[in-house]
């Protein structure tokens, strides 16, 4: 059976070398990834129809894939009450958390480059 999902040791898009960094960003660059898991991020579960409206255009069928691939990846979970994010997910929204914030900066460097 092959993986339909990224692992490390596994060669991956963009590289054959199976090194864990290029696993987790051809996770983290497949659709709706990062969304899902910044969509999560608040700590509370979410189902399948509460995360899709949260991700607003996520069609269902990509929505169900990427959680499929989220958690074979050990980054998200489900219980009775819905979807969260693992402790390893958890720990992976920590370090993304502050490109958000450098997000906004860049966003304001660049309108301020385009209006000068």
């Amino acid at each position: 059976m092959t993986n339909t999902h990224p692992m490390p040791g596994l060669p991956v898009r963009g590289s054959k070398s199976g090194k864990p960094i290029m696993a987790l960003f051809d996770l983290l660059g497949r659709s709706w990834s990062l969304g899902i898991i910044w969509q999560l991020s608040d700590g509370s579960p979410a189902t399948f129809r509460q995360l899709q409206d949260r991700c607003e255009t996520v069609s269902p069928t990509v929505l169900n894939k990427r959680l499929k691939e989220l958690r074979a990846c050990a980054l998200v979970d489900h219980d009775g009450s819905g979807y969260r994010l693992t402790p390893l997910g958890r720990e992976l929204f920590e370090m993304l958390h502050p490109f958000g914030a450098w997000s906004n900066t860049w966003s304001e460097a660049l309108q301020e480059q385009q209006d000068s």
